[in-house]
């Protein structure tokens, strides 16, 4: 006898009423794509449980997996048995044999087959007993257990399980919509596509980059860090925008404390055609209110006057050292620090504007025709999609 599943639970997801089945599926598709590379093992579903077949696979890298998928709140081993009485009992005593440091344990029995023959309350009777005369120096404790063992007995089978594994929460990538992240390299914005993800949102990047004063080395940094967002969710393609010469005129030709206001609406401006050409319904920023000067509230309200689309700012209320400390659990922190800059913070204006206005930038806008530069900006955008699998999958120029 051996661990063959592994059970499945939902969290937030059951609070979806009529429109629970479209997470459901989505959830069942995304945990598919994360198993494809062990041959056999499978994911099915019965009426509210998900399990995940494992055929003979080792459990441990395949429940590794799972524990980045969004839309699981929990996740067991488990062992499936014929709905059997003395075969629940040898499934159960394995669980209890192959559990560590045991010294208490509880039986909790669900019997949602009422055909059944042993009513619930019996089974843990007869469950607990069994245990207790097939152990030594373990005891029952029903309110502090080291190990609670819970037997669900279903129409097709009963299924064993023991230790509860906690997942990430939250909802499915891709029941949400697609957003197009502003993805810099630094901390905030991988964080900010974490965060988007756990409410379900699919992502795509854009990335502004601006060689030779940005090197390549960022530019890769920003695919190494679109890798470790795909670990959570599916591929993601990042849209690498050639920003060089546009980001120059705005420093050469726009007032010193205002540029950096303009560059983050030439950078909206052009986030919003990518959106138009992909379908997407939203942009997601790593911003933090208050953090920067192009982040305060003054700022947020002019910058966003560009673009009519949904930013989405998981980040806002958070303090640095929140943020700073999700990078470091989702595995994006030691590649945001990386020394390679990106074109934020290579044209750093000394004193920039923290109370922008609207009137006034729209003045200094008008008085010179960036439309050239932005469409010369967007004809050379290149798109590299990546996954978990390998780095890029591939790398193309947008037809717009």
């Amino acid at each position: 006898m051996q661990y063959d599943h592994i059970l499945i639970r939902y969290g937030e997801m059951a609070l979806k009423g009529k429109n629970i089945k479209q997470f459901i599926i989505r959830l069942q598709e995304n945990i598919q794509q994360k198993v494809k590379e062990f041959p056999n093992v499978k994911v099915k579903r019965t009426q509210g449980r998900m399990f995940v077949l494992l055929n003979g696979h080792d459990p441990e890298p395949i429940m590794d997996k799972l524990q980045k998928v969004f839309g699981i709140h929990s996740l067991s081993l488990a062992i499936k048995v014929e709905n059997d009485l003395e075969k629940i009992k040898e499934a159960a005593l394995y669980a209890l044999n192959n559990t560590e440091d045991v010294h208490k344990f509880k039986v909790t029995v669900k019997r949602i087959n009422k055909d059944f023959p042993v009513r619930a309350m019996e089974m843990n009777q007869i469950l607990g007993g069994h245990l207790l005369k097939n152990t030594k120096d373990i005891l029952v404790d029903v309110h502090h257990p080291d190990l609670a063992i819970k037997v669900e007995i279903r129409l097709e089978a009963t299924y064993i399980t023991s230790n509860v594994v906690p997942g990430l929460g939250g909802l499915p990538v891709g029941t949400s919509g697609k957003s197009l992240l502003l993805l810099s390299g630094g901390i905030d914005s991988p964080v900010a596509g974490y965060l988007s993800m756990k409410r379900g949102v699919q992502l795509e990047a854009i990335h502004f980059h601006s060689p030779p004063f940005t090197s390549e080395r960022a530019k890769q940094k920003v695919l190494d860090l679109t890798k470790q967002l795909t670990k959570y969710g599916k591929s993601i393609k990042v849209h690498i925008v050639p920003f060089t010469k546009l980001q120059q005129e705005i420093f050469r030709e726009m007032p010193d404390d205002y540029a950096m206001t303009i560059m983050r609406r030439m950078m909206f401006r052009i986030s919003e055609r990518v959106c138009e050409n992909e379908s997407i319904l939203s942009l997601a920023t790593g911003e933090n209110l208050g953090q920067v000067a192009s982040q305060t509230m003054d700022s947020m309200h002019t910058i966003n006057e560009v673009t009519n689309y949904p930013i989405i700012r998981p980040l806002v209320t958070m303090d640095k050292q929140e943020v700073i400390h999700i990078s470091q659990e989702i595995g994006t922190y030691e590649t945001s620090i990386l020394p390679y800059e990106d074109c934020c913070t290579i044209f750093v204006p000394k004193s920039p504007k923290t109370k922008p206005k609207r009137g006034k930038v729209n003045y200094y806008e008008s008085t010179y025709d960036f439309s050239a530069s932005i469409e010369e900006a967007i004809k050379g955008i290149e798109t590299i999609k990546v996954n978990d699998q390998k780095e890029v999958e591939d790398s193309f120029t947008d037809l717009f």
